[in-house]
């Protein structure tokens, strides 16, 4: 391994690049590099959002049935990061259209949608990384595949580092299926849109103020414990 850490990513969307990019500078004492795998130009048919991975990852357990750590497309990168919003589990396969819902009963795939009472978020996050795990099949994860489930969103870390910690949207934010969209609602001063460049515009907070987010947002905690531990692995 070199001194810069090479990582893929495969997640929802830009917005979700920007946010996890920053908490990496926050996390990891080296350089790295990143590279989007998932959303990908080239790859049209995979679309976007949560549907995307889903594609992905079924596409990988077709492409290698066995731990993604030794799958050869990916053996150039030190870490894979596989991305989901945790207000995934309020979704349902219907969403992505008939054809992902043949295909999540012909693979009987976890049950979407597998929200439960929150808070804590914890159980809901294990009901869905059992979703996403079948949605990967044998295509098991190894030792440098990490998961990444903000929740209830990738918003909700980049507004734990621009608000103030007492602000009112950060009430049990990790259990606010909306906090995206009132972030991007709030007074003009304070407001937030889910684009690629607000997103980018306001990244640096969350390596700066990354102590606070971990503070606010369990999932951030869980999200750096699993990155450190992997990288120590190498």
């Amino acid at each position: 391994m070199s001194d810069t850490l090479k990582i893929a990513l495969v997640a929802e969307g830009p917005t979700d690049f920007e946010v996890i990019q920053a908490a990496l500078k926050a996390v990891l004492p080296n350089p790295f590099i990143m590279t989007l795998l998932q959303p990908e130009a080239t790859q049209p048919q995979m679309g976007g959002g949560w549907g995307g991975v889903l594609k992905w990852c079924h596409a990988a357990q077709q492409r290698h049935n066995c731990s993604l750590d030794t799958d050869p497309t990916l053996m150039g990168f030190d870490l894979l990061i596989i991305h989901v919003d945790v207000d995934v589990s309020t979704c349902q396969y219907d969403n992505c259209g008939a054809a992902v819902t043949e295909l999540a009963q012909q693979n009987n795939w976890g049950t979407l949608p597998c929200s439960q009472p929150c808070p804590p978020v914890a159980d809901t996050v294990d009901a869905l990384i059992s979703a996403i795990q079948s949605w990967l099949g044998q295509a098991t994860p190894g030792d440098r595949t990490l998961f990444c489930l903000p929740a209830q969103s990738s918003g909700t870390w980049l507004a734990a580092a621009v608000l103030s910690p007492g602000h009112s949207l950060l009430d049990e934010c990790e259990c606010d299926v909306n906090l995206e969209k009132r972030l991007a609602n709030l007074p003009k001063k304070e407001r937030i849109k889910k684009s690629k460049r607000d997103y980018q515009v306001h990244a640096l907070r969350i390596t700066q103020h990354w102590t606070q987010v971990k503070g606010l947002c369990s999932q951030a905690a869980n999200f750096e414990q699993t990155v450190l531990t992997a990288v120590s692995s190498l």
